[in-house]
């Protein structure tokens, strides 16, 4: 089943459209990623979908509801963390996510603020003022606070942007055990290397969807190419990034004893998306 769906969604602020006619389907259960450079629409369809928006034509559906005529019984079903972290700075971490909690009248608070903290790995410095975190840290406190009241969807803009490496592998650890477990994540993204640990990825330009597909169909879009040596002679051919058309283009060559090394270096995830983006461009110019 579906966890959302979107059709013929159209946003405009004034003259510009942030979502152009957009269709999309986001299966139950999955590490959905929204993919674009900064002004591609992304955060503007993560608010039409949470209801704090009115897109100008188009409809979508979050768990079956309309975000907007049943925006009261959908918040209580869905998560969403926002670019900025929604905090209070002179609360501590703990007394954020039970602000939140409380607001959604989580039974059980205390142990579930407990549970959460420890699952983020929050647990020692909980009762620290939010003011003194690093902008990761707190990042980390607002993911807790989309989580307190056991979402089915959360959503998550740019959760990642000016996290250190390491706490952003913890972050992504993270969401992939909450996927296993059954909640969906809609994550955005400007970092294309996060788009291969999505399950499946939508590309945005100007509004616009581009592609979508898994992480490992994108990267067969990309081009390898392949560099050998014969007798210190070296040979090279551009290919596509497919193990069929590898083996193709090494039959040629007939891997003959002579051959002393093969190199293959293929398009990475960054530069299939930029590429990608780059033909849309030459299609309107045309």
């Amino acid at each position: 089943m579906n966890a959302i769906e979107i059709v013929n969604l159209t946003k405009n602020y004034g003259k510009i459209c942030a979502l152009n006619n957009m269709s999309l389907d986001v299966p139950e259960g999955t590490i959905y990623g929204l993919v674009g450079p900064n002004g591609a629409g992304k955060t503007t369809l993560i608010k039409a979908l949470v209801g704090s928006l009115r897109p100008n034509s188009g409809f979508t559906k979050v768990l079956g509801l309309d975000p907007l005529k049943d925006k009261w019984k959908l918040r209580k079903q869905i998560g969403y963390m926002p670019q900025s972290p929604a905090l209070y700075d002179d609360l501590s971490a703990r007394n954020n996510i039970l602000f939140y909690g409380k607001g959604h009248d989580v039974p059980d608070l205390q142990r579930k603020v407990d549970d959460i903290l420890s699952f983020a790995e929050l647990t020692s410095r909980a009762d620290d003022a939010v003011r003194t975190f690093s902008g990761g840290m707190k990042k980390r406190v607002s993911f807790c606070c989309s989580l307190i009241h056991n979402p089915k969807i959360i959503f998550l803009d740019e959760p990642t942007a000016a996290v250190d490496p390491h706490l952003k592998m913890q972050m992504w650890i993270l969401f992939r055990k909450l996927a296993q477990s059954g909640v969906t994540i809609f994550v955005s993204t400007h970092q294309m290397d996060e788009a291969m640990l999505c399950d499946k990825v939508t590309i945005l330009r100007n509004g616009e969807i581009l592609a979508v597909d898994t992480p490992q169909n994108i990267l067969q879009r990309g081009k390898s190419k392949l560099k050998i040596i014969v007798n210190n002679e070296e040979k090279t051919a551009v290919i596509d990034s497919t193990a069929e058309n590898l083996a193709d283009a090494l039959k040629k060559f007939g891997l003959e004893k002579n051959i002393s090394s093969v190199e293959l270096h293929a398009d990475n995830i960054e530069d299939i998306i930029l590429s990608i983006m780059n033909e849309k461009v030459k299609e309107v110019k045309s």
